[in-house]
């Protein structure tokens, strides 16, 4: 098993209710294809350290994940890549 660690910055203009839409669209794409999600943590809304987008503050996500291949983990790559609504993601893969 590969454990990995994604860290996400959600846009601040978000609504509560769609700022859980995002996380939980994202939680899906793990989940459906083949992660489990061991920690899923909300660190709440923080100052950039440097504007991103025009943003100076985002709301801040964690997810700690597992899975057997990489699909799932490329897959969320891929879609944070486009969307409008991360404007920062990073993924460490977890030595353990």
């Amino acid at each position: 098993m590969k454990n990995y660690e994604i860290l996400f910055i959600v846009k601040p203009t978000l609504s509560e209710e769609d700022l859980k839409k995002v996380v939980a669209n994202f939680e899906n794409i793990l989940t459906s294809n083949g992660a489990t999600i061991k920690e899923n943590k909300e660190m709440g809304q923080r100052e950039l350290a440097y504007e991103i987008k025009d943003f100076k503050s985002g709301y801040y996500h964690l997810f700690e994940v597992e899975t057997n291949d990489d699909k799932a983990v490329k897959e969320f790559d891929r879609l944070a890549r486009i969307s409008n609504d991360i404007i920062r993601h990073l993924i460490t893969k977890l030595e353990k």
